[in-house]
């Protein structure tokens, strides 16, 4: 559409080809875009690592740069290192050596990302904010925005954006919604971007090299502390090097032999634990979770059938909800799901409309996951 009176859009630019792609059609629909890269993470040092630097890190100035210039659009860098360091790296660091699973992209987006880029919109006087998620966003009968999926199923990611809050919705734009994925690459090829060169990365933004675990042992030696690996019912099956390098589901790495297929349990840090067992002993029944972000709370009622998403990755599981408390929901799923970690986000669903989610905090394993009766009462009085 063209605006008669171009509407400011302040746009978070990292340098990719869906931000990329996202500038040239909002400068194509007639609003003033006003590009933002937010450097959340020191320069890349080319000494120290083998791969380019297109393929580290999702905030390729460079290439934001070059495109604010093409299309003919301002474009400003913002430093946001320090938020990011405190509110994304530390919690993730924290996460692991407490035993959890964090997701440090939903914090970013909580935390960093849209609080950043809408300071600066109201610093410039702007309409809205925009970013290049998969992500759609709609309006109710009675005319409230709500976030929904974006239509390129296999990249939606409104996992990532459900604890934006629900008062922001209403000035936030997604160029993308309605995208594919190989028009993005057809698009970008056209603007003249070195799409060889911008592959996605499925890594974690500050994991430049190696896994997380490398990570770990770099910025929190701590967290190298080896204790035992146990089974159900208490027996010692070897040593671990630490349970922040373990997490439920897991089976490669553990570098022990016990004859069977055994996969990480769950981790006990006040123990400093490993629970090792079989596949079938990962099906979890129910979840609790907390820290919500709830966008209706008339639209999540007592006893409700949701499908919940508990990974970007996997398909959601229909499942119904009852709520503890004001602050804490519990999740009974229709059918048992494998390898659930507290930490993870659990996100609500009721078709494509994303009625909101909260991060896991226990799990309950099906009947036959049961600890052992025989267990030691320190490993029985653990909660699932």
């Amino acid at each position: 559409m063209n605006l008669s009176v171009a509407k400011k859009v302040v746009l978070g630019m990292s340098g990719g080809v869906d931000s990329s792609v996202a500038a040239k059609l909002l400068k194509a629909q007639g609003y003033e875009v006003l590009g933002v890269t937010l450097k959340v993470w020191e320069e890349e040092d080319e000494a120290t690592t083998s791969k380019r630097w297109q393929e580290r890190g999702c905030c390729k100035v460079g290439i934001a740069k070059h495109v604010a210039e093409l299309l003919g659009i301002s474009h400003q860098v913002i430093d946001t290192r320090e938020a990011f360091q405190q509110g994304v790296i530390d919690d993730f660091i924290g996460g692991y050596l407490q035993g959890t699973t964090p997701n440090p992209c939903v914090r970013c987006n909580e935390r960093v990302k849209f609080g950043g880029l809408f300071r600066v919109a109201e610093q410039l006087g702007a309409d809205f904010i925009a970013t290049g998620h998969y992500a759609t966003l709609q309006r109710d009968e009675a005319g409230t925005s709500f976030l929904a999926r974006g239509r390129d199923a296999k990249k939606d990611q409104s996992y990532f954006l459900y604890r934006i809050p629900a008062k922001w919705l209403s000035k936030m734009l997604f160029p993308l919604a309605d995208v594919e994925k190989p028009q993005v690459w057809a698009e970008a090829e056209a603007m003249g971007l070195p799409v060889e060169e911008l592959k996605e990365s499925q890594e974690i933004c500050f994991v430049t090299q190696g896994d997380y675990r490398e990570f770990l042992k770099e910025h929190a030696p701590q967290a190298t502390n080896p204790g035992n690996f146990v089974d159900a019912e208490g027996h010692e099956l070897g040593q671990h090097e630490g349970v922040a390098f373990y997490t439920p589901g897991q089976r490669k790495g553990l570098g022990i032999a016990t004859g069977n297929r055994v996969y990480v349990q769950r981790v006990v840090p006040d123990l400093n634990l490993v629970v090792l067992g079989p596949p079938e002993d990962l099906d979890t029944t129910t979840c609790q979770v907390a820290d919500l972000n709830i966008f209706s709370r008339e639209n999540l009622k007592e006893g409700q059938r949701i499908d919940v998403k508990f990974r970007y990755g996997s398909p959601p599981v229909p499942a119904t909800l009852h709520w503890d408390s004001e602050t804490s929901i519990c999740v009974t799923f229709e059918f048992p799901v494998r390898a659930l970690s507290p930490g993870q986000s659990a996100v609500f669903y009721q078709g494509d409309r994303v009625l909101g989610g909260g991060i896991i905090q226990t799990t309950k394993v099906h009947a036959s996951a049961s600890l052992n009766i025989n267990a030691p009462a320190s490993l029985q009085s653990l909660p699932s």
